[in-house]
């Protein structure tokens, strides 16, 4: 199921499929087999989801979704941008503040405040 309200951009060379606001929940497997779908068929290399629509249980590592989502974004060579203030689930757990550190030290995931912050993390280095 293609989400309409998606759009493909081009940030310094790497075609990012942004998603919209207000589409279906990053909750689970499912979800991310159907973003990475869509990222496929616009041949995108990453994909930029906003932080309201990643579910809540996420951002509870105990219940394996973000493990279940990430896994699902590795086998099939795609990367993922959780995009907006995440904040409050950052206050409540220094477990997923160490998760999101080291997210953000690689290249599969990261954690980004804004579009121009995922810009800056896409620009090329030298």
């Amino acid at each position: 199921m293609t989400d309409t309200a998606t759009t493909l951009v081009t940030l310094h060379a790497t075609r990012v499929l942004r998603c919209a606001p207000d589409g279906p929940a990053l909750d689970g497997e499912r979800a991310a087999l159907d973003l990475i779908g869509d990222a496929m068929g616009h041949d995108a290399e990453l994909v930029a989801v906003p932080a309201e629509r990643v579910g809540d249980e996420f951002f509870r590592l105990r219940s394996g979704v973000a493990g279940e989502v990430v896994q699902k974004f590795v086998n099939y060579r795609q990367r993922l941008a959780v995009v907006g203030d995440i904040s409050r689930h950052l206050a409540e757990s220094s477990a997923l503040r160490d998760f999101v550190y080291e997210a953000n030290q690689g290249r599969q995931l990261w954690f980004v405040a804004d579009d121009g912050e995922l810009a800056d993390r896409l620009r090329p280095t030298g």
